[in-house]
């Protein structure tokens, strides 16, 4: 399920949804939707769009993982752990052979609620593809999968060369530069279209640059983030 929530910031709208659906942080996701600062003639806030983990977590698997912390982690133990890890490496290797690719698939972290599986192939860029598209198509089967398993409850968060990692970084950047080419010509910049986890990246990257705004436009999945140039009043 979906719900729209606003607040003066980022943290009242989050605490009010937690409040009104009376659950507890760990149990939804957050997209942010719009950021506008507060002006002289205009109250400050933010307005988002909570995914409840129950009903749409494979909508959600890719919003709020942070991959900075936990693609830098590698467990002492690679190889699989129960029934339910072996039946879902199994799953992973079946899909990406018959693809018609080498891999070999490993545990990288294992933490409640989350494990990390990282792809070794020699096609790795295949299996990204263009913006990521291929893997996070690959993590979403994973999370379908491990709910056929009975661990709804679990996310799958797929990784292959530290691609997540490095595309955090790199659309960091582009937040920034996006800015600095708005507010130098003040018109605005449609970015490319992307995942939950993304938009929320650029937004809450910008959060803080008191001359700009984003914005989430589109439907589905890969929504696209409007950076707005609004000025100090």
């Amino acid at each position: 399920m979906t719900y729209e929530y606003e607040g003066k910031t980022e943290k009242e709208a989050i605490e009010k949804a937690a409040a009104e659906l009376n659950l507890e942080r760990d149990q939804f996701d957050v997209e942010i939707l719009e950021t506008q600062k507060n002006s002289l003639f205009k109250k400050g806030y933010v307005k988002i769009r909570v995914h409840t983990l129950d009903n749409d977590k494979t909508y959600s698997d890719n919003e709020e993982s942070d991959y900075s912390e936990n693609y830098s982690r590698l467990v002492a133990d690679p190889l699989p752990q129960g029934e339910f890890e072996e039946k879902l490496i199994e799953f992973i290797t079946s899909v990406v052979e018959k693809m018609g690719y080498d891999i070999k698939v490993q545990v990288t972290f294992r933490e409640e609620k989350k494990l990390g599986i990282k792809l070794e192939s020699s096609h790795s860029s295949i299996l990204i593809g263009r913006k990521g598209k291929n893997l996070d198509a690959l993590q979403l089967l994973a999370n379908i999968y491990a709910g056929r398993l009975g661990h709804e409850e679990v996310r799958i968060i797929l990784d292959t060369e530290n691609y997540r990692i490095r595309r955090e970084e790199t659309l960091v950047r582009l937040a920034y530069t996006t800015a600095d080419k708005v507010r130098s010509t003040r018109h605005s910049i449609l970015l490319e279209p992307m995942n939950p986890f993304e938009r929320r990246l650029i937004h809450t990257t910008l959060n803080d640059i008191p001359d700009v705004e984003t914005k989430s436009e589109g439907d589905g999945l890969y929504k696209q983030v409007r950076v707005i140039y609004k000025g100090v009043r």
